[in-house]
C-alpha cells in the first residue's frame, strides 16, 4: 500500500468516525454524555482537517474550482425555498 492509499484509508476512517460521534452528540440523553461526543467529536474533525490538508498539499485531494454562475444558481434555489 502506498502513502496515498495509506492517507485516503486514513481519512475515509476518520470521517466515519466523525460521524459516528456527531450522531452521539446528537442522540446523547445526557450533559455528560453529550460533552463526551462533542469534544470526540471536536478532535476528530480537527484530525480529518488535517489529513486533508495533508492530502491536498501533495496533490492527493484535487479540488475544483465552481464556477460563480453555478453558485449563484445555488443561491437562487435555495432563496425561494
Amino acid at each position: 500500500m502506498n502513502d496515498k492509499d495509506l492517507m485516503e484509508n486514513m481519512l475515509m476512517l476518520e470521517k466515519g468516525a466523525c460521524d459516528l460521534f456527531m450522531h452521539g452528540t446528537l442522540e446523547s440523553s445526557s450533559t455528560d454524555v453529550h460533552q463526551t461526543f462533542s469534544t470526540s467529536l471536536n478532535a476528530a474533525l480537527r484530525l480529518q482537517d488535517e489529513i486533508y490538508g495533508k492530502m491536498q498539499s501533495k496533490g492527493w485531494y484535487p479540488t475544483e474550482q465552481v464556477q460563480q454562475c453555478k453558485i449563484n444558481e445555488v443561491k437562487q434555489k435555495f432563496a425561494t425555498a
